[in-house]
């Protein structure tokens, strides 16, 4: 969705232009890899009166539609972010859950081969790397020995 105007990216799947909609849309593209309650937050100092249930509703949509894309790391609760189509993945600090985007480690979807597909088409894949960010290296000068335990995901959808 970045670099495009909002209402033309709903009205170009169909959706009806809404005020929570539109909120929505902005508070994901100030706070990319935002959970839902940050994304409650930033709509609700756009647009005062407006349910919890406003929200879900109108990321689940966006999801649904494309426009943005969620991902739940193991442990984590779901973030959205509005960097879709290119099948990029995701670089998680395992102490402060600092989330950033990386290039796909083939630079082509899906960037992952399986060995055996079992008769499924695959069109993308889900990577999740987890590490200890430079900031809570310096402030932690010995991380977690055992990690939050949390496994690799890859996933077709």
């Amino acid at each position: 969705m970045r670099d495009t105007d909002p209402a033309k990216t709903l009205q170009d799947v169909g959706l009806q232009v809404t005020a929570q909609r539109l909120a929505v849309l902005r508070a994901v593209s100030g706070r990319p890899h935002c959970t839902a309650a940050q994304v409650v937050e930033g709509v609700r100092s756009e647009i005062n009166a407006v349910s919890r249930q406003a929200v879900y509703d109108a990321l689940g949509i966006l999801t649904e539609h494309g426009i943005l894309r969620r991902i739940q790391p193991t442990g984590s609760p779901a973030r959205y972010e509005d960097r879709v189509g290119d099948n990029h993945h995701h670089l998680i600090c395992r102490a402060c859950g600092d989330t950033i985007d990386v290039t796909c480690a083939v630079g082509k979807a899906p960037c992952l081969e399986v060995d055996d597909p079992h008769g499924y088409t695959i069109d993308e894949a889900e990577v999740v790397y987890w590490g200890t960010c430079p900031k809570c290296r310096k402030s932690k000068p010995k991380p977690n020995p055992g990690g939050t335990k949390h496994k690799t995901k890859r996933s077709a959808s």
